[in-house]
């Protein structure tokens, strides 16, 4: 299977969290994408390739403009704003409060930011823009390839059309999803397996039914990002019925998920999409250190063989999985359980 790959996610390399009331290293970091580049070499998967510059006319088809100005230009603001730490969002226009944008640069963070763990550092820019074209490039060859893998970081699924948190800045499943639609296809399909629910994704397409979204997450009662991921959450407008959420308890194992799984990819069956985009989170692993569902290492290979049997193209992005080994393993578990 061929892999899609850019170096310059490295750029962005911050060095805080707020996470637990206190400023820890990050547990999304360039280390993860080693553990992964590891094992697709250790086990043949293919060639790696890097990406084109798409420039900034797909990002826009999804995402609000002010919002990507805003990114583009956040960490010269922060910095010329004499902030000696990097780029934290500390206040919210939360309910009762005027939705504007203020024009200080720590306002403009708490108007665009979803969450205050994610820090905008050096690179940023750079990386998300990079992470973006590497999931651009896997839908442009995906028709031609059939499978293909966008080792895609920093992650996606929980960028909105105009907000950033949970490691996310440009929604990589989405842009490659409206990508194949511009290439002619007429319906795609997004297949969220991350252990958080993908309220980005969900926030972009809610309200179409060209692009069918179906995510298995944990609850979201008890789990980031907490207001979004719901069962009772199915579309609105013409895209009622297109979104469709599995949320979880606490200790969910492998037979519950899979069963839920199999639900999704009726739905998906019924919905006869031309494409899968799999966001391929594997924070699912039983010892993944900030989830907290079952999955052991194997169970990933069980379910790639599961997308299998759609028997259309499917394009894998890569979105969570943290601070452990297995990260490399079981992303490429589901690669190979996939190609069979």
């Amino acid at each position: 299977m061929l892999t899609i790959y850019s170096e310059d996610h490295r750029k962005r390399n911050p060095k805080t969290e707020l996470y637990g009331g206190q400023l820890v290293p990050p547990f999304e970091k360039p280390s993860r994408m080693d553990y992964v580049l590891a094992r697709l070499r250790e086990t043949g998967m293919g060639q790696i390739a890097a990406p084109r510059d798409f420039g900034l006319e797909p990002i826009l088809k999804i995402h609000d403009n002010h919002y990507v100005s805003f990114l583009e230009t956040a960490w010269e603001e922060w910095k010329a704003a004499g902030y000696k730490g990097e780029a934290i969002a500390s206040s919210w226009p939360a309910r009762r409060m005027a939705q504007r944008c203020p024009s200080d640069i720590d306002g403009k963070l708490g108007y665009y930011a979803m969450a205050a763990e994610t820090a905008i550092c050096e690179g940023t820019w750079a990386a998300a823009r990079a992470s973006a074209n590497v999931a651009l490039e896997g839908a442009a060859r995906l028709m031609d390839q059939g499978a293909v893998f966008s080792l895609c970081r920093p992650p996606g699924h929980h960028a909105a059309i105009d907000m950033y948190g949970g490691y996310s800045f440009f929604n990589n499943a989405g842009l490659a999803a409206q990508s194949l639609l511009d290439q002619g296809l007429g319906k795609v399909a997004i297949l969220d397996v991350d252990f958080h629910h993908g309220n980005g994704t969900q926030d972009i397409f809610y309200d179409r039914d060209d692009v069918l979204f179906v995510s298995l997450h944990g609850r979201p009662e008890d789990e980031f990002p907490h207001f979004l991921g719901f069962a009772d959450e199915t579309g609105t407008g013409k895209g009622e019925g297109y979104n469709l959420n599995f949320p979880m308890p606490k200790g969910t194992g492998f037979s519950t998920w899979r069963e839920n799984l199999g639900k999704g990819l009726q739905k998906i069956s019924d919905f006869s999409p031309e494409a899968v985009v799999v966001s391929l989170g594997t924070d699912t692993f039983v010892r993944d250190p900030i989830s907290s569902f079952t999955l052991e290492s194997d169970d990933f290979t069980t379910y790639g063989k599961d997308l299998a049997q759609l028997g259309i193209p499917h394009l894998f992005v890569m979105e969570g999985g943290y601070a452990v080994e297995e990260i490399g393993i079981n992303a490429v578990n589901v690669l190979q359980g996939y190609e069979g």
